[in-house]
């Protein structure tokens, strides 16, 4: 079993990460979570990379698990959340990596860090996430009234009640009680700070996917995109990405086939109330 460990960014700030113990040439996947969780949420799916052959490279945002927030709380964007996972492959030796899970802003990072880096991350699998800060779509700014009132609070219990709700219903939580106890556990790992930082990067002026959606096929090799069915409106969302994304293949000559493979009754963190769906659409991309 391999052990958690921390990196110190130039800044002074500390990376919580996981690499998963394993063959050294086995292919490495970097799984990237969503805000108010820590790495350990894709304990299940990091089970199923072991026993395809996979090794899983985790970590934690900002103030999120046992990783440090910055000093300026308005400080994280997307681009340096991308940046400190080159920091952390550079560390780790990794010159490039098999490929990028993520869900939500974890899915947002590996958009902007293969047009950031392009080279390193052979395939990419972008789950459940916005393209746009409220800001940029037009859209009412609800990442910074969840701000206030956890800050009202002075306590994230409220925040992550509401937000495991919204993730997966209470009807799911009611039929799962370890399960939804397991993830209650992790999200509350999440400092008031971190919770902050990365709601700044969610709100930025520099949140947009849209213009980097054509160049994802200049950044990595293959694209897979996953929703879960219940996660309001991003099946429709999501469709628009994929149609940016496969307009990029086609224009760089690449014939490739950008799919997007809805979950069906899975919420926002689709690995988890729909983990056998997602396993099964994940690991076959991964291994053809």
């Amino acid at each position: 079993m391999s052990a958690t460990r921390s990196f110190t960014l130039p800044d002074s700030r500390a990376v919580s990460y996981k690499l998963e113990s394993g063959p050294e040439n086995a292919p490495i996947v970097v799984l990237a979570n969503s805000l108010t969780s820590n790495f350990e949420s894709w304990d299940h799916v990091v089970e199923k990379l072991a026993a395809n052959g996979l090794r899983a490279l985790r970590w934690d945002q900002p103030g999120h698990g046992r990783s440090s927030a910055p000093a300026d709380l308005s400080s994280t964007t997307f681009d340096s959340i991308a940046d400190d996972v080159a920091a952390l492959l550079k560390h780790l030796g990794l010159s490039a990596v098999h490929a990028w899970v993520g869900v939500s802003m974890g899915a947002a990072a590996g958009v902007v860090f293969v047009n950031r880096h392009p080279g390193i991350v052979n395939k990419l699998v972008v789950c459940d996430t916005i393209a746009q800060s409220p800001v940029n779509a037009g859209t009412e700014d609800l990442f910074s009234a969840r701000v206030s009132a956890a800050r009202t609070d002075g306590t994230m219990d409220n925040i992550c009640e509401g937000t495991l709700e919204r993730w997966f219903g209470k009807e799911w939580i009611a039929a799962n009680p370890h399960e939804a106890a397991r993830m209650r556990a992790l999200m509350r790992t999440t400092s008031l700070d971190g919770f902050e930082t990365c709601c700044a990067a969610l709100r930025s002026k520099t949140f947009d996917l849209y213009p980097l959606l054509e160049k994802v096929a200049a950044g990595c090799n293959d694209v897979l995109l996953i929703v879960g069915e219940k996660d309001a409106d991003l099946p429709t969302q999501m469709q628009k990405m994929r149609s940016g994304i496969e307009q990029g293949f086609r224009a760089a000559g690449k014939s490739n086939s950008i799919r997007l493979e809805v979950i069906k009754n899975a919420g926002h963190v689709c690995y988890i109330d729909g983990l056998e769906q997602f396993n099964s659409l994940v690991v076959p991309f991964l291994k053809q």
